[in-house]
């Protein structure tokens, strides 16, 4: 099976509450939509702090969530001297936490900082035709390097993989590559 390749970078995700502590009553602004269906970039950006250390200009997506998350890349968190780990979007419990900073506000996020998994998304339909259910493992072939990602599926699923910067560096890939998969047994 084939699927093309979307590369993403740092970003964060907010609850309404940290939003809030952030950019007041400002409406949350879209710059542009994001394949996956209702999700987009904001117009906003977020410095982050740890250790004395800071990552600048750090996109917000939306929409808003139940859960701040904290999406970084491994040199990131290389760089700034956190043990986060690997995880599935949306997995925040047992994180680091992280300092948020717009202008003259702050917030201290007590957790939320992960690495993204790599992933494949998929809708209901789509990974009921190809025999896929959340979660499965899947063997990516990237020219000559192999790697696992897992299959996510969603209502609202545009199919494509998700990787990050630094890894896409790593395989030789670009935003709009295809690579292909197959099912890892279990």
């Amino acid at each position: 099976m084939k699927v093309s390749v979307a590369i993403s970078n740092r970003h964060v995700h907010f609850t309404k509450e940290t939003y809030e502590k952030l950019f007041g009553d400002a409406p949350f602004e879209i710059k542009r939509a994001l394949n996956q269906v209702g999700e987009y970039a904001s117009i906003y950006t977020v410095d982050l702090e740890y250790n004395g250390k800071k990552i600048e200009h750090v996109r917000v997506v939306g929409p808003l969530r139940n859960y701040n998350q904290v999406e970084l890349l491994g040199s990131d968190l290389d760089y700034l001297g956190i043990d986060a780990p690997t995880r599935k979007s949306g997995k925040v419990d047992n994180t680091p936490g992280i300092k948020v900073i717009n202008q003259d506000k702050s917030v201290v996020l007590d957790s939320g900082v992960i690495r993204a998994e790599r992933h494949i998304h998929m809708n209901d339909e789509l990974a009921n035709k190809l025999g896929f259910k959340d979660e499965d493992k899947v063997l990516v072939h990237a020219g000559n390097k192999d790697f696992e990602a897992n299959i996510k599926v969603s209502a609202n699923g545009y199919y494509e993989m998700h990787i990050d910067k630094d890894e896409a560096l790593e395989y030789n890939l670009e935003t709009g590559d295809e690579v292909e998969y197959e099912k890892m047994e279990d």
